[in-house]
């Protein structure tokens, strides 16, 4: 394979990343939105996450057994089109204004966002050698780590409005009363899911007319009739694998919950407002902290990419996930501003977990690649389970919310012994 042909593969494969992230990372905003709109509990507007990432833990079996049949490119585009007529569904749902109609439309994105992850992730690790799979897959998360930072900075700030009424509170001169306010917020939600599903639209014909070289994965080419299964559960007598799925749900879990619960922290919490434009960085809004957050995150995954020449991915993974235990540490004793601070740093030492424990995991796979990759995008189960758990003790424990940073905290200590021990390859027998 030349190699200005794997720049052309690697580059529309890269811009998956960055579709998806976008997507993912308008969550945080979604359920700041929905918690105005219905008077949710923290508890109540994570479940925005568990509709959208409960999809990861349905499907990637079926789609890796989509993909063995036919090919990566066919699930490709297949997502991007499931993912397009959600975002598009954001109009009769902004007509309805039911809680229920808004999970269903996460919900629906998410399966085809799915598509896009369970065949990305594997495809990068095998377009090229394997001895540079981590540092590869770091550099198209890194795009990952930039659509995060778009949609925390910039589209967060065109759905909310800095209006947080009650019934009971909002002004008697609010055009439309309560009835006006849930329309101008809901309205507010549609212009960012029709430009992703614009982006969505074109992207899957760029695909449709690209040439994407078929991976060799064991003896056969991708779409070749084969005896091998479509899912082939035998991946699990990979240890590295298995620690690797577990890795995978503690880290998944562990970033969504500070993500999901970030505005909700920095709003209600410590005070900030959702938009307001001052000098001082104290008076930053939570929006414009949000986009710093995801900043760092963008900054972390493009260093880590770089130091991965120099050091070994699971020497890194060990000493990031240390620090973010000390650092969880940090925003369980102090909670408010300092907390929020504290929370950049992870999001720094948090950019290079997921990429680095996926490649690790699926190191000499071999032609279970697709089913390892499946298992491992399932693992973001973690995802449905831990952010309402985060969430639960925010509500319960109002008065000392910032303990409920205990849950990354434990993750993070998986992912410490993922990088230390449960990475090396071993094969039972």
């Amino acid at each position: 394979m030349k190699s200005n042909k794997y720049l052309i593969s690697l580059a529309l494969i890269f811009s998956l990343f960055f579709l998806w992230a976008i997507s993912s990372n308008l969550l945080p905003t979604m359920i700041r939105q929905l918690m105005k709109m219905f008077d949710l509990s923290p508890f109540m507007g994570s479940l925005t996450e568990s509709s959208y990432w409960i999809a990861y833990f349905i499907f990637p079996i079926p789609i890796a057994m989509f993909m063995k049949r036919y090919s990566y490119k066919a699930g490709v585009i297949f997502g991007l089109s499931v993912a397009a007529a959600g975002g598009l569904l954001f109009f009769p749902a902004a007509a309805i204004q039911q809680y229920w109609a808004y999970l269903t439309i996460f919900f629906i994105i998410a399966t085809g966002m799915c598509f896009l992850e369970t065949a990305a992730n594997p495809y990068v690790t095998v377009l090229g050698a394997p001895e540079t799979a981590p540092r590869r897959l770091n550099l198209a998360q890194s795009f990952n780590g930039l659509g995060a930072f778009i949609a925390g900075m910039f589209l967060s700030k065109l759905v909310l409005s800095n209006d947080n009424y009650t019934k009971e509170t909002i002004p008697a001169n609010y055009p439309g009363g309560w009835e006006g306010f849930l329309t101008a917020e809901s309205d507010a939600m549609k212009l960012p899911y029709l430009i992703l599903a614009a982006v969505l639209i074109l992207i899957a014909v760029v695909f449709a007319f690209s040439r994407l070289p078929k991976i060799k994965e064991g003896d056969h080419l991708e779409g070749e009739a084969t005896d091998e299964k479509l899912i082939d559960f035998s991946v699990f007598k990979r240890s590295h694998l298995r620690w690797g799925v577990v890795a995978q749900f503690f880290y998944n879990g562990g970033q969504t919950a500070i993500n999901a619960m970030f505005l909700v922290y920095a709003c209600s919490y410590v005070g900030l407002k959702e938009k307001e434009v001052v000098e001082s960085l104290s008076g930053m809004s939570a929006t414009t902290w949000f986009g710093i957050y995801l900043g760092a995150f963008l900054l972390g995954r493009w260093i880590g990419t770089m130091l991965m020449s120099k050091f070994r991915p699971q020497d890194m993974l060990v000493v990031y996930s240390i620090v973010n235990v000390a650092l969880c540490g940090v925003i369980m004793c102090f909670g408010g501003m300092i907390g929020l601070y504290a929370m950049i740093g992870v999001s720094f030492f948090m950019s290079i977990m997921y990429p680095t424990q996926f490649s690790l995991a699926l190191k000499d796979l071999g032609s279970k690649t697709k089913s390892g990759s499946a298992f491992l995008v399932m693992a973001i189960v973690g995802n449905v389970v831990l952010p309402p758990l985060t969430g639960k003790l925010m509500s319960e424990f109002a008065g000392v919310y910032h303990i409920a940073y205990i849950v990354p905290l434990i993750c993070f200590i998986f992912c410490a012994y993922y990088g230390w021990r449960g990475y090396k390859v071993y094969l039972n027998k």
